[in-house]
């Protein structure tokens, strides 16, 4: 056994079981704050249920944060991580003070989990809500778009930010919706984009939606553009079952589907990747409840049904689910959704636990049962194959902040320095034309986009675009960057200036 992990079969729960040869070994963490009280509610609970279940438990957190690990993770429990097929995580407390990393993000981004899984649902009337039909998922790509956090500060006024959407990654995390829904018992799928103006990155996310779509006729599939669909989403919640979106707009979707489900913690959450997946609740590590056995574990003990129906034990998740429904529907209540005149009897922790246990093999009666499917989530990598590309040209950026910022004297001042073959097709400046026949009134700042093509409208390569830029830095001309133009397949891969 390595340093720092404990390995914890179910008999050391439920002493008279033996473990089942299927059995399935698991990473666990009891986290901080409340964590190790609702971590020991949900084993408690999954042992009782008979899951198919072993634990490794390693300690990851406050005492790694202060033990001088800036990601609150040591080497040891990385090894333990990596070689388990999924990770249940309490939450953690982060120390006060600069210098500490997130341990959700370092988590995520090394071990590539790149779907990010959020339920929000209401349970009304036994839980208060303004919504008591919302029952919906938002998944969201979890590794690109804006969030691949590749920023440059390029003039002293323009800053700048990457947002990168790859075929690869978006049949991914789209297929995963898909595949979501069918084990969920799910029957629409939402794409969500804004390609109406990001027309060829948020346009490949939704072209890939389209196509995997096709492939499963026995979900209805849809799209909407993100504002009216996050404007949807806060008012009429009821119409949405699975979202599936980038990044930043499935980032800001689940906050809001939290905020208007009402019931933030009783979510549980995942991160999936191919090798590794991560369960955890929603909510924080609430060290101002911990200790007092007050704390509501269902968030875990949800997140736990999520984990065992990915690693292809949907009966037991189904039977914890139910349970925990009926629990709910019979008013045992924590103090957090406990409500004068609704709720039955208040209960702690440990109560509360065992009166799911007590329901395990039984099923809601006013709630709506759950019921999922075997085998569990997979997806297999795309097979794409590489597309015909020709360079036609490139945008060029330069810082230039001359007194009055004339466009029609940096527009000449370009054309007197190119080189034989190349034409300035125009400039922009943050994304508007301002050269040819710009507009007077259009604000301008020192950061400008310069478009050179071949004048004979053919194909170029990358030593003709060195010699381009060689004559632009001999002219003076400060470049900060450039971005190629390709064409793909014979259609243009690239964005026309406002204006062009």
């Amino acid at each position: 056994m390595r340093k720092g992990t404990r390995m914890t079969q179910l008999a050391d729960i439920t002493p008279h079981r033996s473990v089942p040869p299927t059995t399935t070994t698991v990473t666990v963490a009891h986290g901080d704050g409340i964590g190790p009280e609702i971590m020991d509610a949900t084993l408690r609970v999954l042992a009782a249920a008979e899951a198919p279940l072993a634990y490794e438990t390693i300690d990851i957190g406050e005492r790694a944060y202060l033990a001088g690990h800036t990601s609150g993770i040591t080497p040891e429990a990385w090894d333990t991580i990596r070689r388990n097929p999924a990770f249940l995580k309490g939450p953690i407390t982060t120390p006060l003070g600069g210098g500490y990393k997130s341990l959700n993000v370092t988590i995520r981004k090394a071990l590539n989990l790149y779907a990010n899984v959020r339920p929000s649902k209401s349970y009304a009337p036994f839980v208060a809500s303004s919504h008591p039909g919302m029952n919906l998922v938002v998944i969201r790509e979890n590794e690109e778009d804006l969030y691949a956090g590749i920023e440059h500060q390029q003039t002293a006024e323009v800053a700048q930010v990457l947002k990168l959407v790859t075929r690869p990654g978006s049949e991914r995390i789209v297929r995963y919706a898909f595949e979501y829904a069918r084990a969920y018992g799910r029957s629409k799928v939402t794409c969500m984009t804004k390609d109406n103006i990001m027309k060829i990155t948020d346009g490949l996310f939704h072209r890939v939606f389209e196509e995997v779509a096709a492939e499963y006729p026995d979900i209805e599939a849809e799209h909407q553009i993100i504002d009216i669909g996050a404007a949807r989403l806060a008012a009429q919640p009821e119409q949405f079952d699975v979202i599936v979106t980038l990044n930043l707009y499935g980032d800001i979707l689940s906050d809001i589907a939290s905020q208007v489900a009402g019931s933030v913690g009783l979510a549980g959450s995942s991160n999936i990747g191919d090798h590794v997946s991560m369960f955890e609740a929603v909510h924080g590590s609430a060290p101002d409840i911990a200790g007092k056995d007050v704390a509501n574990p269902s968030g875990l003990l949800w997140a736990a049904t999520q984990m065992l129906v990915h690693l292809g034990h949907a009966e037991t998740a189904e039977t914890i689910k139910n349970a925990w429904l009926a629990t709910l529907e019979s008013g045992i209540h924590t103090a957090d959704i406990y409500r004068e005149g609704l709720s039955a009897r208040r209960v702690g922790t440990r109560s509360f636990t065992e009166a799911v246990i007590e329901r395990l093999g039984t099923r809601p009666h006013r709630l709506t049962p759950v019921s999922y499917r075997s085998g569990g989530i997979t997806i297999a990598p795309s097979q794409d194959q590489p597309a015909l590309k020709r360079l036609m040209g490139t945008d060029v950026f330069l810082d230039w902040a001359e007194p009055g910022r004339s466009p029609d004297a940096l527009g000449q001042g370009l054309e007197a320095t190119l080189p034989t073959g190349w034409e300035l097709r125009m400039i922009t400046n943050r994304g508007v034309k301002v050269y040819p026949n710009g507009l007077p009134e259009t604000f301008r700042t020192d950061h400008w986009r310069c478009r050179f093509v071949r004048a004979d409208g053919g194909a170029t390569d990358f030593g003709e675009v060195l010699t381009l830029l060689g004559a632009l830095h001999r002219g003076g001309f400060a470049v900060i960057k450039t971005e190629h133009l390709y064409e793909l397949e014979g259609k243009p891969a690239f964005s026309l200036g406002q204006g062009e």
